[in-house]
């Protein structure tokens, strides 16, 4: 039998009952193992909204400063002590078939992340783990999801499924069904609202980004300073956690905050921003994604006005601009190398090895003590690409990433 990377680190994974909170999205997640931070914001400072569930906001503060099992220097491996799934049933010697339905490939964040799960894939294919891998990409349309996931169940062909949802709650049927096969699936990125699948495996959440973004605005700014806040697109569940906490912590803490919707178009930024100081000063700029960090801070440097604090993501446009004019900033993540964590749970099913049921991944942010190092270890790469993508130990590594 083939030895898995984890070896039996999960073999030793703990069966203690782990209290439970309902997340958003309607699966089940267990609680960090670590006692709860004394410094969290009092309950009443937390009123819930549309997209706020303070149970789930609980978690995720807690969880980012939870103990995580495994090496460091595999953060893709890593995961909080909980509930495991047992798969001695799937175990097998022989090469498996995989079958990924993906929801796109249609931002630098995804793109990123499937050439990191395709290296991968090519390392699994060479030990024998994996036979092959299917993908059907749904390119964001729940629909064309829901037809793939059904295409994948009628062929039969498959050992395992690997769902990348687009939705939540239109993608949870079609999940079920794969369920309903005995093959063991693996839903990653975006829950649904089953817990059926084998594992779920994501990093901490959007509520956590959130909270490492205002935490670090309230600490850089006096109260009553003026933020504005650059949003992408309403109604995405993971960009409406992070605006969620962050919003209630801001506002907690005094300051004046506007938010706009930009749909990531620089233009768009731009204008927000000159509009902006138009009307007076602003002191800081909360992003809930890097994409346009670069025409934020061009807008500054166009109406000739002290740069921001800042908040962007570990993508690299943003760390080369934050570097460039050494603005006051952090880089949240939201971690890209996760693309690598589900054919990695293939090879331990294969073993028949103990998967965590909800597989919760690290996701530590970028400071400005780390970011010289995490702009060298990804020097050459685009704009595009992310700095936490974990692949650097890959066989493609540079030139995969490189020649998108």
């Amino acid at each position: 039998m083939r030895k898995s990377r984890m070896g039996l680190v999960v073999a030793a994974l703990s069966a203690a009952t782990i209290l439970a909170a309902c997340s958003t999205d309607g699966t089940v997640s267990p609680s960090a193992t670590t006692e709860p931070d004394t410094s969290a914001p009092p309950a009443e400072t937390q009123a819930s909204g549309e997209w706020f569930d303070q149970a789930v906001y609980d978690e995720q503060f807690e969880q980012r400063s939870a103990t995580f099992e495994g090496d460091p220097e595999t953060p893709w491996l890593q995961y909080i002590d909980g509930p495991t799934t047992d798969t001695a049933e799937w175990a097998t010697d022989e090469a498996m078939r995989v079958c990924f339905a993906n929801a796109s490939i249609s931002n630098p964040w995804r793109q990123t992340g499937f050439i990191t799960m395709q290296q991968q894939l090519a390392v699994l294919e060479e030990s024998g783990v994996v036979e092959s891998m299917e993908v059907r990409d749904a390119g964001d349309d729940d629909n064309t999801q829901i037809a793939d996931i059904d295409y994948f169940i009628a062929q039969g062909d498959c050992d395992v499924f690997i769902i990348s949802p687009n939705s939540t709650a239109a993608l949870t049927p079609a999940v079920e069904r794969a369920c309903e096969t005995g093959r063991p699936v693996i839903v990653f990125d975006r829950g649904v609202d089953t817990d059926c699948a084998t594992t779920f495996i994501h990093p901490i959440g959007g509520y956590a980004w959130g909270i490492d973004t205002a935490e670090f605005l309230i600490d850089n700014l006096e109260p009553g300073s003026n933020i504005v806040a650059l949003r992408i697109l309403p109604g995405v569940d993971v960009l409406e956690h992070r605006w969620a906490a962050a919003d209630r912590l801001l506002t907690e803490a005094g300051m004046n905050v506007d938010d706009f919707f930009t749909g990531a178009d620089p233009t768009e930024i731009k204008s927000i921003i000159t509009d902006a100081l138009s009307s007076g000063d602003v002191h800081g700029v909360w992003m809930d994604a890097g994409d346009g960090a670069v025409a934020a801070i061009e807008a500054f440097e166009d109406a000739g006005a002290e740069l921001p604090v800042m908040t962007g993501e570990d993508e690299m446009s943003f760390l080369r601009a934050w570097e460039e004019t050494g603005l006051t900033g952090l880089a949240p993540v939201y971690s890209n190398f996760q693309w690598r964590t589900p054919l990695l749970a293939v090879e331990m099913i294969a073993n028949g090895e103990p998967v965590p049921s909800e597989w919760v991944l690290p996701q530590t942010p970028i400071t400005e003590e780390e970011r010289s190092d995490a702009l060298a270890a990804n020097e050459g790469m685009p704009d595009g690409h992310y700095a936490r993508f974990g692949g650097s130990d890959l066989p493609g590594f540079p030139e995969a990433w490189q020649d998108r």
